[in-house]
């Protein structure tokens, strides 16, 4: 009967979807005749772990990845769609009503779930986490176990309608009768992190994946404990799919998973979220206040001549020297960009200080050290090559790119190539390559610091425009 009513529910929540929240084109509203044998839609949500429109107004996010990425290799004989629902509780009763054939949405793999749909085999794993606001006045002083967790039935814990995490809750309920909680319709979990950070929110659960995304834009979000063991991500697809389907959809999971492509994908979204601590993020967001307006214009006409996206620049800027014009290391380097003076006369710059000739400079040299990088790496991992060799030398760059190759790994993908940078202060590895030693943890510190930095700054600073372009050529992922 819990699993009728569950249902039940979630159908008519899901038939109360608004079509104004629905994307258009790709992401249209389908109804259920759409479906058909030269079709494949996938119905998801908007968030940061799923599907999201970039900066570009393009689609984005791991789950469009893997489903454009299963359609091209797997199954191009179908032409993909997109059904883009209000909330994670419709997602299931989108299968079910027959709206789409496959669900590629975050979801995790629980007993409830499974009693509705099939799950694909899964292609990541993913901890539940309770989470409060660490600069709130009534902030608890211990969360070690269930019980401590049962006794603040003053504060307010909240999730999702239709989440996993309303089951695990019930799971531990059964062990503490005190336990409460809030469901709540029409949200979703970046949201309620949100309302914790701003102080509106005791607490709320959400995945461990998605809480170091979000605690690099709010650094007051802290982990309570972990709830239960670890969960499990996949697809799911209606019982009664075509079982060729499923069969495609497996081996494309186990394909991707044996040759690096899905490591790459779940480096390019995840890979920097645990790079800075808390405190680089609190001084980040500072700066970005009081020093990056005095610069803003520079980086943005650096992006005007490079087409680099001026929040890359400052990232890289803040980076290098913290946005300190002076900044000066004890190997000489000098400036905002932080620029040998080799490479300050190889770009014409005669005053390393001068931020006006520092900026522009250090933009062209990225794409002076990009272009080297072979046509075929593709973006972004191509910028982060770029970046890398920026902080190290394309020499080195090189040299790991071949280790990468002898070791069997991918050296087009950043995600490999920033495993065998790190090799090259091991005599084992430096000494049967072109360049020899270098100190390769730099730059897979650097450029995984760019990325946390891009990322921010992207949450909280436009885009530039120039007419009716915008240039987006290391869009951060």
């Amino acid at each position: 009967m819990r699993l009728l009513f569950y249902f039940i529910i979630s159908c008519c929540l899901a038939a109360c979807n608004s079509p104004e929240d629905q994307q258009k084109e790709k992401s249209r509203p389908l109804k259920q005749e759409a479906l058909n044998d030269h079709e494949l839609v996938f119905v998801t949500h908007n968030g940061p772990a799923t599907y999201y429109l970039n900066g570009d107004n393009q689609p984005a996010g791991i789950e469009y990845d893997l489903a454009t990425l299963f359609v091209e290799k797997y199954a191009p004989e179908y032409q993909i769609k997109f059904l883009v629902v209000n909330s994670i509780s419709d997602i299931i009763p989108s299968l079910l009503k027959g709206k789409a054939n496959i669900a590629a949405a975050n979801l995790t793999v629980t007993h409830l779930r499974k009693e509705l749909v099939q799950f694909s085999k899964p292609y990541q794993e993913t901890q539940q986490q309770l989470i409060y606001n660490n600069e709130a006045d009534n902030k608890p002083k211990s969360l070690r176990t269930i019980k401590e967790l049962a006794s603040i039935a003053d504060k307010t814990i909240a999730v999702p309608e239709g989440t996993s995490f309303a089951e695990r809750l019930s799971e531990m309920q059964k062990e503490q009768p005190s336990l409460r909680w809030q469901v709540l319709k029409h949200t979703n979990s970046e949201s309620l992190l949100d309302e914790v950070a701003n102080g509106v929110l005791d607490f709320t659960v959400a995945d461990s994946h998605l809480v170091a995304m979000m605690q690099n834009y709010y650094p007051n979000l802290t982990v309570g404990m972990a709830l239960g063991k670890p969960e499990n991500i996949a697809w799911a697809l209606p019982k009664n799919a075509d079982p060729q389907l499923v069969k495609k959809v497996n081996g494309f999971f186990d394909k991707i998973q044996n040759d690096g492509t899905l490591r790459n994908l779940l480096d390019r979204y995840y890979g920097s979220s645990k790079r800075l601590n808390t405190q680089d993020i609190i001084t980040f967001l500072k700066r970005t206040n009081t020093l990056l307006p005095k610069y803003t214009h520079l980086f943005k006409q650096a992006q005007e001549t490079t087409g680099l996206d001026w929040r890359l620049l400052a990232a890289v800027s803040y980076r290098e020297s913290h946005w300190d014009t002076f900044n000066t290391s004890p190997t000489g380097v000098r400036g905002l960009m932080m620029l040998t003076e080799n490479t300050a006369d190889l770009m014409g710059v005669t005053d390393r200080l001068d931020p006006k000739q520092s900026i522009p400079a250090g933009a062209k040299y990225i794409v002076k050290m990009r272009d080297i990088i072979p046509d075929r790496i593709p973006e972004p991992d191509r910028t982060y090559m770029a970046l890398a060799a920026y902080n190290i030398g394309y020499a080195h760059l090189e040299d790991a790119r071949v280790l990468a190759k002898r070791l069997k790994l991918n050296p087009d993908s950043w995600a490999d190539v920033k495993k065998t940078l790190v090799l090259l202060n091991n005599p084992d590895y430096y000494t049967t390559v072109k360049y020899g030693y270098a100190s390769g943890g730099a730059p897979v510190v650097f450029v995984e610091s760019v990325r946390s930095y891009q990322r921010i700054l992207e949450r909280y600073q436009p885009s530039h425009m120039l007419g009716n372009d915008t240039f987006k050529i290391a869009q951060a992922d």
